[in-house]
């Protein structure tokens, strides 16, 4: 009896454990597949759709989105359909990130059938990509049958698209649903039905874009329509009329907004303050549509002051808590401009017209210039960078980098290295910059850590991109035969010269 009890009892425990196991948070990592650069192809190929997160195990945003990813993982494999979701380490596996271009981390990218579909453009929390991964499983546009279909589609609160075609095989049904697969933040419908064309008076083949009932307003229409269903022209509709006069701009459909762009950043929340959030986009519509009407060529949103807090960041914009929107404008994706007045429509309409004129200063965000600048690798920050970088007496070579960036922190000492072998060269700068604290300018591109430039003196506007080997030997071998005068040290290949002593001779006198 007593064995039988002891049996029993080991057997009650083990059952605990797996039970413990499978539902602690741990287990869920389980559920996101690996893949390496061995059997990529073979298991993409596998799924229909499948999520693959492309990351490296010392990178901090890769480390905050882990458990997000991983209970997306377990919701998503019980799902019907099912959606895997996979990762690769970029560290080891580097023969399939450079393949699908991946430069920075964590990247997340949509495979459909084995081959690379779209990148990610939602935001990384479990419920949106749960949400998002879905939406890519399912039909990309949902197929109406009846009236009352069509009724409970344009009565949702989000943007809706329905085509209008007299057949599901034709091409242009086709060229619909391959533009709608590209647009996440749009719902797409399609049908051939006589009683639906009748119900809207859509007579032709055709689409009409319709605009949720909650953001509605007297500064555009409701609902728009196009007969012109070619690809390119369906994409340029859409990301004219569906994004409207003033759009709800997201981390989800950011990309799809054109430049230049006034963004008013306030608490927008349609799904329980929609009034307070139309009080505030009425009065940036008021302004947008009398520029708009005089020919301005200019675009607005509103975004939520949380969910773009890095926006806010960039645009030195601190303030961000009281009752009314905080305001930047954007020239591109590193240009901004800053609102510093007291949101009301008065003063909007100043600093837009100001911003088109171009009497508004750009801000810059930087640190502080260094008080000396003296050590073998030169600090740069915004405020210095055309000082040292755009100087046209002297080669550059700057590296970019984030303080938190683990292979910067083992380039460093190579780098400092480099510079004091290249110390007494007159014609050349090492320089770095921290990248996350300063603007990078233009046409300087920074897309992952480190990012290492040669500016040649007389080629500041086309800088290059050093590809090589992160080793001492191999920067040096480079700059020597990159170096617009040949190194004082060096020959072109990058060979130390050797220094010749001269021969005294004694002369007798």
């Amino acid at each position: 009896m007593e064995l039988l009890q002891e049996t029993l009892s080991g057997r009650f425990s083990s059952l605990l454990l797996l039970v413990a196991a499978v539902c602690s948070p741990a287990a869920a990592a389980d559920d996101v597949l690996v893949f390496t650069d061995s059997n990529f192809q073979l298991e993409i190929s596998r799924y229909p759709v499948i999520l693959v997160k492309f990351y490296a195990p010392w990178c901090g945003h890769c480390k905050q989105l882990a458990p997000e990813y991983e209970k997306a993982a377990s919701i998503l494999k019980r799902a019907d359909p099912s959606v895997p979701l996979a990762k690769v380490d970029c560290t080891v596996e580097t023969d399939t990130c450079s393949r699908y271009g991946v430069s920075g981390y964590p990247t997340l990218k949509i495979f459909k059938n084995g081959e690379y579909s779209k990148d990610y453009d939602a935001e990384r929390e479990t419920d949106a990509i749960v949400k998002k991964m879905n939406r890519e499983a399912g039909p990309v546009s949902k197929k109406l049958e009846t009236v009352e279909d069509a009724q409970r589609f344009i009565n949702k609160d989000s943007i809706g698209v329905i085509g209008f075609f007299e057949s599901e095989n034709n091409n242009e049904a086709k060229a619909f649903l391959k533009v709608a697969d590209h647009y996440s933040f749009i719902r797409f419908a399609h049908t051939t039905s006589e009683d639906i064309k009748e119900e809207v008076n859509m007579t032709k083949q055709g689409v009409i874009l319709y605009r949720p009932k909650i953001m509605q307003n007297p500064f555009e229409e409701s609902e728009v329509r196009t007969t012109e269903t070619g690809t390119v022209k369906l994409k340029n509709f859409l990301e004219t009329e569906g994004l409207g006069l003033c759009g709800e701009r997201t981390q989800a459909n950011a990309e799809y907004f054109k430049y230049p762009i006034i963004v008013a950043y306030y608490n927008v929340d349609y799904a329980r303050n929609a009034k307070g959030s139309n009080y505030w986009r009425n009065r940036v519509m008021k302004v947008g549509k009398k520029l708009k009407d005089e020919g301005a060529r200019i675009y607005f949103a509103i975004s939520h002051v949380d969910e773009m807090s890095r926006e806010l960041d960039e645009c030195g914009i601190e303030d961000r808590g009281g009752d009314k929107p905080v305001v930047c404008a954007w020239q591109g994706k590193f240009q901004k401009f800053r609102m510093d007045d007291s949101f009301s429509v008065e003063s909007f309409e100043h600093f837009v017209r100001g911003f088109l004129a171009g009497k508004i200063e750009p801000y810059v965000k930087s640190e502080p210039v260094p008080v000396s600048n003296d050590e073998p690798v030169k600090v740069v920050v915004a405020k210095n960078f055309d000082d040292i970088v755009n100087d046209e007496t002297k080669d550059v070579l700057i590296e970019f980098y984030a303080p938190w960036c683990g292979h910067c922190k083992s380039l460093a000492p190579k780098y400092e290295e480099v510079a004091r072998k290249l110390q007494k060269e007159q014609d050349i700068i090492i320089a770095k910059m921290d990248a996350t604290a300063n603007d990078v300018s233009s046409p300087y591109e920074v897309s992952g850590f480190p990012t290492i430039y040669f500016a040649a003196k007389d080629r500041k506007s086309s800088p290059k991109i050093y590809d090589g080997e992160r080793e001492v030997d191999d920067i040096i071998k480079f700059l020597a035969r990159e170096a617009t005068d040949p190194l004082s040290g060096y020959d072109r290949d990058g060979n130390k010269k050797s220094k010749k002593k001269k021969k005294v001779e004694n002369i007798e006198l």
